[in-house]
């Protein structure tokens, strides 16, 4: 695996381990500029959604400004391309993100953004840079990492911060796939929780909106914000482009169209239709997340990432028809979960993708079951005779794989707060119309621990790994008891070989398979 060279500090923090990250610094926000009279980025940068040619960059100032803009393909920016501004107003939170377009395929790139002040133009910030590395052209090593399930259950940024996101930046990730609930707008937190052992977890950053359930805009917004005011988060940033996915918690927990909100004291706002619109124009602006122009507001999508992956983004939440037993014997409307134009796109894309590895990234696993009450919150529904409810889709879409000859899928997930690897055996299933697969679950990254959960035998999952709690620890862990959780995924070049490895936030590889690629005839 190639490894790149440490040349800035910002590539040096994201090289260093969690603690030498943040043991000497204050997880208050940063502030480019020292000067009052002067603009200052408040949130460091972001890049997303990078392919051989474009890649998505964002930051956010603190007043009006005009957002001007450098790219090069040196350290220095003695080559750099000034590109036109663009302006941070209130009507976006002071947020800008922009596509960088006409790059070089396998170029590092470095991008660096000016605030000058809307009402003093002789007042500018100074540079905030970041950098990321566009998809191959021709093959090489790729390395990236994924996890789930962000500041959630109450546990916010302690003293020693999102330590999990120190440890991936120090693997140095060609990109991070983040597969939802990337907030917690539905998870008050408070100053201080005691602990089984009389211990005290200390939020030591905390900020209002987070005290409550996010209801407006701007709640939503902050939710945000606040996992950017952690430093190991914005190191990473710098360095390494996210992919975003969402799930429910960017809204409220389990959301669907039959959520019910009436209940529920903490809410004045009671209608889940207007909270999603204002979370996922939140997400929308707060994330370096690729614009859709036929459908603004879309989150699945593909990315190219040179000859040997193609990674395909779902959106298993925003299409779905509202959460029930999931036990109807019959394929209807009321079982719709990614919904028939998803599954066309998805469909469509995979049969057209020249890519060795096919990377599924789901915001929820195929087949554990994750109950709602009495009702079903993901897939599987605990039935083990075959397909019912939302596994019709799954179904469907597994059959069309194994019929359109599509090889080397592989799902990567999230959503259930422990990590475990599953390997879908036709021969060991209810349904056995389509080819064996692996499915990899990893998280959180700085949320309550929970699990595991019963796997649900339709399409056949062997259980090759698990870590979770036991019984006796309980559950809603807290991020310092150490079951936080990602995932690395390496393909070599030469080989095509996919080498997985699932790890814990203190860096131990805790499993480890490697995949050859099946070659189509």
């Amino acid at each position: 695996m190639k490894h790149y060279a440490v040349r800035t500090r910002r590539q040096f923090l994201a090289q260093s381990s969690a603690a030498a990250l943040v043991a000497t610094s204050s997880l208050a926000l940063p502030s480019i500029s020292r000067a009052a009279s002067r603009p200052a980025f408040t949130h460091g940068v972001q890049s997303g959604d990078v392919d051989m040619t474009t890649g998505m960059i964002w930051t956010r100032t603190d007043r009006p400004a005009r957002v001007e803009f450098e790219v090069a393909t040196t350290e220095s920016f003695s080559n750099a391309r000034r590109l036109p501004t663009l302006d941070a107003l209130p009507e976006s939170d002071f947020a800008v993100k922009r596509l960088l377009t006409d790059l070089t395929p396998d170029q590092d790139i470095f991008y660096r953004m000016r605030a000058v002040d809307l009402t003093d133009t002789n007042a500018a910030s100074e540079w905030n840079v970041g950098q990321f590395k566009t998809a191959p052209s021709a093959r090489r090593d790729i390395r990236f990492a994924w996890s789930g399930d962000t500041a959630g259950q109450g546990w916010g940024i302690d003293e020693t911060g999102m330590k999990t996101y120190g440890t991936m930046a120090g693997h140095r990730p060609d990109f991070f796939i983040h597969s939802g609930d990337t907030i917690y707008a539905d998870g008050p937190m408070q100053d201080e929780v005691t602990l089984k052992d009389n211990s005290v977890w200390k939020n030591t950053v905390l900020i209002d909106e987070k005290r409550k359930v996010a209801e407006t805009l701007g709640e939503f917004r902050a939710q945000w914000k606040y996992n950017m005011m952690d430093e190991h988060v914005r190191a990473m940033n710098a360095v390494c482009p996210t992919f975003f996915q969402w799930d429910d918690h960017e809204v409220v927990n389990n959301w669907s169209a039959a959520k019910d909100l009436s209940e529920d004291d903490r809410y004045t706002e009671k209608n889940v239709a207007l909270l999603q619109a204002r979370a996922a124009r939140a997400f929308h602006e707060m994330t370096p997340i690729r614009f859709t122009p036929a459908e603004p507001g879309r989150v699945y999508r593909k990315i190219a990432y040179g000859p040997t992956l193609d990674i395909f983004f779902l959106d298993m939440r925003s299409y779905r028809a509202g959460n029930s037993d999931s036990m109807q014997e019959e394929q209807s409307e009321e079982t719709r979960f990614l919904g028939d134009e998803q599954i066309r796109w998805l469909k469509r894309e995979l049969a057209n993708s020249r890519a060795t590895w096919k990377v599924i990234a789901s915001d929820m696993p195929i087949g554990l079951v994750v109950p709602d009450g009495d009702r079903i919150e993901a897939i599987a529904n605990g039935d083990d005779t075959g397909p019912k409810g939302r596994e019709f889709e799954i179904a469907d879409l597994l059959r069309y794989i194994k019929n359109a000859g599509i090889e080397n899928t592989v799902w990567f997930t999230a959503d259930v707060h422990y990590t475990a690897a599953h390997y879908y055996n036709p021969d060991k299933a209810a349904f056995q119309d389509f080819k064996p697969f692996w499915e990899f679950v990893s998280g959180p990254l700085h949320a309550g621990t929970f699990g595991p959960n019963k796997l649900d035998n339709t399409f056949g999952p062997e259980l090759k790994y698990v870590k979770a709690p036991s019984e006796e620890q309980g559950v809603n862990l807290p991020p310092s008891d150490g079951f936080q959780f990602f995932g690395l995924v390496d393909i070599e070049a030469a080989t095509e070989q996919m080498t997985v490895r699932l790890m814990d936030r203190d860096d131990n590889e805790l499993y480890k398979v490697t995949l050859d690629p099946v070659r189509s005839a």
